[in-house]
């Protein structure tokens, strides 16, 4: 994880990616058959013996002893190196050489995939590094293994003490670097609203490319944007923003499922949507969000359509979507029995009525049932004050 060029996407986190490809279902086995090759050659270019008997135990990949016996004899080879490097600068050199040092030894355990040992070094090094900076630097080493490992404990710990750091001091540029991860965290963790946030929030600073280029950023933002903004904001924040026109259309499906939506062209949206979805399925970070993210958006959209009707016919929206009326009845019946959806479905006259909730209604029965609870405390305290 201390390779890839300023710019680029760090290699451990397309290696994460090719992995988790490699495991999908859904996946054709001719892509797999190039995955794997591509998996095994990157374990080979950086040595990655722990990662490589990981993946043997678990049978995604067949074990070579030879293969495995040779990185092990190189792995040894240069943590010797490293090691005497350390004890030189200990001997022969000041503390910032040192600990140069004891970093280069804790990103090679982070290159060749061991994890536990490339912790522990990592907080030995912390305890050789005085300023916030160079701190912060090795919370985004910790964060970026986190995310190969889709370790959540470890990157929710790890933004906590980032954000204790920040309390310090620390510059705007790793500030907006941490939102970036944290809005990464979010998303993955299904907290859709605070990603979407935080992105949006990083649009103009983006410089996180060693966690995703650019475009992913963008499809993300817009992905997060769509369920959880009203129409003014997702006009305002995402339809209009020149720093997501600028690469909406090179992300496939993405401009007409965002534009389509906004324009109320519902049988567009419903095209892209399918394309969207393949692409979500195959995301590492939103796949085992896909069902909740698909349920999410079609609320999103059928709320919008209904929004402008007081009772409309199943016919009308089906042929506004382009679907059938049996589908439209189907889902419809889900998400109204879910509490997603506020209408009625009349079978019989084949009409939808939408009973909205009036919100200051809501706010006054809820002020009246709290009033009663509170004066049903009073006088029992009463009661109890009396004795």
């Amino acid at each position: 994880m201390d390779g890839g060029a300023e710019g680029s996407q760090q290699p451990h986190l397309i290696l994460a990616h090719k992995l988790f490809l490699l495991t999908h279902p859904d996946v054709q086995d001719i892509e797999k058959v190039q995955l794997k090759s591509d998996v095994l050659d990157s374990i080979k270019s950086d040595g990655m013996a722990p990662l490589y008997e990981t993946l043997t135990a678990s049978s995604v990949l067949e074990l070579d002893q030879g293969l495995l016996d040779s990185m092990r004899a190189t792995n040894e080879e240069e943590l010797k190196k490293l090691d005497e490097k350390i004890a030189d600068a200990e001997e022969n050199l000041g503390e910032s050489e040192v600990r140069e040092a004891h970093l280069a030894k804790a990103l090679y355990f982070v290159r060749i995939s061991d994890k536990e040992k490339a912790l522990e070094q990592l907080k030995l090094t912390e305890g050789k590094t005085v300023a916030v900076g160079q701190k912060m630097d090795l919370v985004f080493y910790t964060l970026q293994l986190a995310f190969f490992y889709m370790d959540f404990d470890l990157v929710s710990k790890s933004i906590d003490k980032a954000k204790k750091l920040f309390e310090e001091g620390g510059d705007w540029e790793r500030k907006n670097r941490l939102k970036v991860y944290e809005g990464l965290y979010c998303m993955s963790t299904r907290n859709f609203k605070k990603a979407a946030s935080l992105f949006l929030d990083s649009i103009s600073t983006f410089t996180t490319y060693e966690i995703f280029p650019y475009e992913t950023f963008i499809f993300y933002t817009v992905l997060t944007s769509i369920i959880t903004l009203d129409r003014v904001s997702l006009k305002q924040k995402v339809v209009d923003a020149p720093e997501i026109l600028t690469v909406l259309g090179k992300i496939p499906f993405l401009s007409e499922f965002l534009n389509s939506l906004y324009e109320c062209q519902y049988k567009a949206f419903f095209s892209a949507f399918a394309g969207m979805a393949e692409q979500i399925k195959f995301d590492r970070y939103l796949n085992p969000h896909f069902r909740f993210y698909m349920r999410e958006v079609r609320t999103v959209v059928y709320s919008q359509f209904l929004e402008s009707y007081k009772s409309v016919t199943v016919d009308a929206m089906a042929n506004a979507f382009g679907v059938s009326v049996d589908f439209i009845d189907q889902e419809l019946s889900r998400f109204i029995a879910a509490g997603k959806l506020h209408c009625k479905i009349d079978k019989v006259a084949g009409v939808l009525e939408t009973n909205r909730p009036d919100a200051k209604n809501a706010l006054y029965q809820a002020t009246i049932k709290q009033g009663d609870f509170l004066l049903n405390r009073i006088q029992k305290l009463s009661r109890v004050i009396d004795l």
